[in-house]
């Protein structure tokens, strides 16, 4: 194999990632690097699947007249949870989902969309609340019903609010939760690499991840602080946008970000591309 074929030889990658953990790290494993795994979060249904069935039933009775889908994931759990429900809900879901005007916040939403063999009408000009935002400005939204799916459990009071103020009736589901997947021993594992600067550089894919990092360091004696001085030291990488304003918001300098496609592959090239 030459520099060519493995590129990242001998560059070790911190990886937060749960949920398709082992296909990043392949991909980087592949190219030569040495992967330092420790997801932070997993994801789940929500604890009580009614008020998710309400939702789709709401939208099947009486359609909104746009829905807002904020993730791929959240997307995707509704359809199976209505697979699971058995009869016909599946179907009519999908059926009543085509029909209604869709926004989606990023490709990710866009592409769970194609998979259920529907398509998104609009897609925000940039993947984040702003970015639905600045696409829903200048729209008369008086009287409209619309729904939003919400990205994990957080309520989006910026978006909901705006939504409300411009007029609008708004109907939120959050079809799935995070939760801590590690103990904190395996997290603060990952902070003595960082502290000691054992990896060149680490690569986020969600905020849940940066916020749930910080949160382990808080408790440590060395404190947020001591990790935040570490990561200056560090190639710090972000899939996209939201990763990256998380990263920022909390001091934390970006290093490297795909341009414009924010998925694992474009990540992967850019990390090729600064460490290679």
């Amino acid at each position: 194999m030459t520099t060519e074929d493995m590129p990242l030889s001998g560059r070790r990658i911190a990886l937060p990632e749960s949920r398709e953990l082992d296909l990043f790290a392949d991909m980087l494993i592949k190219r030569g690097a040495d992967v330092l795994r420790c997801p932070l979060v997993s994801i789940h249904d929500a604890p009580d699947p009614q008020p998710v069935l309400a939702w789709m039933r709401e939208l099947i009775a009486t359609p909104f007249d746009q829905v807002i889908l904020l993730t791929g994931e959240g997307l995707r759990r509704m359809l199976a949870l209505a697979e699971r429900q058995g009869g016909s809900l599946h179907d009519e879901f999908v059926t009543a989902l085509g029909a209604t005007p869709k926004l989606t916040r990023g490709p990710k939403p866009g592409a769970a969309l194609r998979k259920a063999g529907l398509r998104p009408d609009r897609v925000a000009v940039a993947p984040t609340t702003e970015g639905v935002i600045e696409t829903l400005k200048g729209e008369n939204l008086q009287g409209q019903r619309i729904g939003v799916q919400l990205y994990g459990t957080d309520p989006n009071r910026r978006l909901v609010d705006y939504l409300t103020e411009a007029g609008a009736s708004v109907s939120t589901v959050a079809p799935y939760i995070y939760a801590d997947d590690v103990e904190d021993a395996q997290v603060d594992q990952l902070i003595d690499a960082l502290l000691a600067i054992e990896v060149d550089a680490i690569a986020f894919t969600s905020a849940t991840q940066v916020r749930r990092l910080l949160q382990i360091a808080k408790r440590r004696e060395q404190g947020e602080s001591a990790l935040l001085a570490a990561l200056t030291r560090i190639k710090v990488a972000a899939v996209g946008p939201v990763v990256a304003d998380e990263l920022r918001e909390r001091g934390i300098a970006v290093d490297l970000m795909p341009e414009s496609s924010f998925f694992m592959k474009p990540l992967v090239r850019e990390l090729v591309k600064v460490l290679g």
